[in-house]
């Protein structure tokens, strides 16, 4: 399977097993709860789907890599505790509260939350001396004397013994205890993923053109070669700070993240070529819908490679734009809850609006402080949250430095400001469709085959339709352009696929 299916498919396990009954007991005891086993090669994403997991259920995670733990760390360290027995005293060998263990009772403390997942990555890479001691954790939930508190499932990963000298196969009675989910590499659905963390144009378009070279592990007579997703990632990331500063990306750069020379040096020679599209065909004119006469006639007669470096630009800079209007919105509707609570107040005859603002403040540094000792405070929602956090500060300071003559006077102020942003959201948003409706223009001016939508076209709608961002866009803002298009290429699709029929009837 690939890694959306194996995150779909320990979703569904965790929360099963969170499962409660109308006592509020766990529906599957412990000893049932088989931990979950990612086996797949490194760098396709294993520990990011465990924090797009917990995100989503609202719980808590602490990941740990067992490749460093000894017996004594993981079980905790032993020490002499006297007890009495039949009135005779004894000495008595106990062991401190495992690392790991700690860990969790540490994140439920600060966090407040009570449920969550405990990741342990490399599990099958743990020294000789820990190994008997795994099996009784994967069943029993044990290190030592010590449990993992109720409310917490375990799931683990490992890479295959091809990739990782340190693997240690697992024998058939520990494998028995385990729900083993191997996990291929698939390019498609990483761009997913990487579309909405934003990766850099450049890799995708390069990947779009050359999909074997999104993961690569070859054995050279110079060792091993290996090209991952977690390289492509990291190398998007330095890509982007490269270009802020105006500094040349070179092979040495890209060998960096890249330990494959033949996709070293066409990846750096693609870059090079990306940046003269760019150049060449001016994105920013064609978005603003006044594409130059050059730009037609070099997009009809260029090759497909072309057209779809072209297109994949255009694409990154339209979805990344649809990605800050979203973002937008979904912080400015968060806002409106503190907002009604201020009126209320004020209504109530309430005149201290500051203290008000500073503890509506001082809650959502307790949310974000929570969310991220629990591991759960994804990307967004820590952006959502920072610009409401902004917004409450920036008024509080507005009211120490201007005098209102009374709380609904200094509350209008502070509503003027919200319907500012509101009103530049809303020009945002309609610039964005409007640069929208000139892509959909260029691509049938630029690429239409006989009047008729090609490839392009096709690509187009279907990278918006898979777009987190885009199709979320779309569908609150609407795009009469997507809508004819997607109701044409699904027509052709049926169109297609009744021909087919018919030519297998032989009629």
């Amino acid at each position: 399977m690939n890694v959306k299916q194996a995150k779909e498919y320990i979703k569904n396990s965790v929360s099963l097993y969170l499962k409660k009954d109308e006592f509020g007991d766990y529906r599957v005891p412990v000893v049932r709860q088989r931990p979950i086993f990612l086996l797949g090669a490194p760098g396709i994403g294993k520990t990011a789907i465990m924090e797009q997991i917990a995100q989503e259920l609202g719980i808590a995670l602490v990941a740990y890599s067992m490749t460093h733990h000894t017996r004594q760390s993981a079980l905790g360290l032993p020490f002499i505790e006297k007890k009495n027995y039949g009135g005779k005293e004894y000495p008595v060998s106990e062991y401190t509260m495992s690392e790991i263990i700690a860990s969790v009772y540490d994140t439920m403390e600060e966090s407040g939350m009570k449920e969550g997942i405990l990741f342990l990555d490399e599990i099958n890479c743990v020294s000789e001396t820990l190994a008997p001691s795994m099996l009784q954790f994967l069943q029993y939930k044990v290190f030592g004397r010590h449990a993992v508190p109720e409310g917490w499932v375990i799931v683990t990963a490992g890479n295959p013994p091809e990739y990782n000298k340190s693997v240690r196969e697992f024998d058939v009675v520990t494998m028995d205890r385990l729900k083993v989910l191997p996990v291929e590499p698939d390019y498609r659905t990483w761009k997913e993923y990487a579309v909405e963390r934003g990766v850099h144009a450049a890799v995708l378009n390069f990947l779009d053109l050359k999909k074997d070279y999104f993961y690569v592990m070859e054995m050279t007579t110079e060792g091993r070669s290996y090209v991952t997703a977690r390289g492509w990632e990291d190398l998007s990331e330095i890509l982007k700070l490269y270009e802020e500063e105006e500094l040349e990306v070179s092979e040495s750069l890209v060998e960096q993240y890249v330990r494959n020379p033949r996709v070293v040096k066409e990846f750096t020679a693609y870059y090079d070529l990306f940046n003269k599209y760019k150049k060449d065909y001016r994105v920013e004119e064609i978005l603003e819908g006044k594409p130059s006469v050059q730009a037609f006639v070099r997009a009809k007669e260029a090759s497909f490679d072309e057209r779809l470096s072209l297109l994949g630009m255009l694409l990154d800079k339209i979805q990344g734009e649809m990605k800050d209007v979203m973002e937008q919105t979904a912080y400015l509707t968060d806002l409106r809850n503190p907002l009604k609570a201020l009126k209320g107040s004020v209504e109530a005859g309430e005149e201290n609006l500051a203290g008000i603002l500073d503890a509506q403040a001082e809650g959502r540094r307790k949310l974000l402080y929570n969310l991220k000792a629990a591991g759960s405070l994804s990307e967004e929602d820590k952006r959502k949250n920072k610009r409401v956090l902004r917004f409450l500060e920036e008024r509080r300071k507005e009211l120490f430095l201007q005098e209102y003559h009374s709380g609904a006077e200094a509350f209008e102020a502070i509503r003027g400001r919200y319907n500012g942003e509101v009103a530049r959201m809303k020009q945002e948003t309609r610039r964005t469709g409007e640069r929208l409706h000139a892509l959909f223009s260029f691509v049938e001016q630029a690429f239409a085959s006989q009047g008729e939508s090609g490839n392009e076209m096709l690509i187009l709608v279907t990278e918006l339709t898979v777009g987190k961002a885009s199709s979320a866009f779309i569908a609150n803002f609407g795009s009469e352009d997507y809508r004819k298009h997607n109701e044409e290429l699904m027509l052709s699709e049926r169109e297609n696929e009744l021909q087919g029929k018919i030519a297998e009837l032989g009629l």
